[in-house]
């Protein structure tokens, strides 16, 4: 059921999640912090899996940094979106496949495929079943080849509390705050689809005892999480924001900033 109304969520939303990441420099924050360590640790050119890559906007950025990819979601309208953009940017070379399906069953294909595997905007978040879950970081990292980086993001839930506080403080007394709040599971019907919402250590626990090293734990907002107004103000003064762009990467890694920020990186390298 909740996969059904995952597919019809984002169905309804394939120009929004498109132009999510680069609307304004807020969101353009969490694009371009995830290619600072895309780039760090990828290979300088291989097979790469974006699992759950929606509309595209990663699979685009590194076919056009000279990367191979494949791109998989579960939403029919978000591959087709994908297509035409992938046409438009002329990158069809690139992109060798395209595949409707789901993170917790990559049985399309087979172990040791690929050179890196990317599963960032959340698609994990998005599976609410523990064992499913559990099942697809297993899929993420058997269809990595021995030595490959894995990049998995998450929605993290203490900066959804921050947003009830801030945002829609009305929503605290409803029932759906305190299971959110306790267990990190949000069944929709506000505003958003059905969501499970980790904690940092949860992040971490999710790979532990898998045949994974994990290399790095990142806000992708950072320190600026919350702060969308006052970060796209800044953003005009090229000194100040050249200024905050040094400190937010110097700070999104730290354990306390981890946690807070709007999304969670995790960077592992399969063993």
């Amino acid at each position: 059921m909740s996969e059904t109304l995952i597919k019809q969520f984002y169905t309804s939303q394939v120009r929004n999640e498109w132009r999510r990441l680069v609307k304004d420099p807020y969101h353009h924050l969490e694009l371009d912090t995830t290619l600072h360590f895309l780039e760090k640790y990828l290979p300088e050119s291989g097979l790469v899996l974006d699992a759950g890559g929606g509309p595209g906007r990663y699979t685009l950025e590194l076919a056009r940094r000279g990367q191979a990819m494949v791109l998989l979601d579960l939403t029919p309208a978000n591959l087709e979106f994908a297509r035409r953009q992938i046409k438009k940017a002329d990158l069809q070379e690139r992109v060798k496949d395209i595949r409707e399906g789901s993170i917790v069953d990559l049985s399309l294909f087979a172990d040791h495929t690929f050179d890196a595997v990317v599963c960032t905007g959340g698609p994990l978040s998005h599976v609410l079943d523990p064992m499913d879950r559990d099942r697809a970081v297993s899929e993420l990292i058997r269809v990595a080849k021995a030595g490959a980086p894995l990049f998995i993001s998450v929605i993290s839930r203490l900066a959804v509390l921050v947003f009830e506080l801030a945002r829609a403080p009305f929503e605290i007394e409803l029932p759906l705050f305190k299971p959110m709040r306790d267990t990190g599971d949000y069944q929709g019907g506000y505003g958003f689809t059905c969501c499970h919402f980790f904690l940092p250590e949860e992040l971490r626990a999710a790979v532990a005892g898998k045949p994974v090293e994990v290399l790095e734990m990142v806000g992708l907002e950072g320190i600026s999480s919350h702060h969308r107004r006052a970060l796209n103000q800044l953003a005009k003064n090229e000194k100040r924001w050249g200024i905050w762009l040094e400190t937010h990467y110097q700070t999104c890694t730290h354990p306390a900033i981890v946690g807070i920020s709007e999304h969670m990186l995790l960077v592992c390298r399969k063993n």
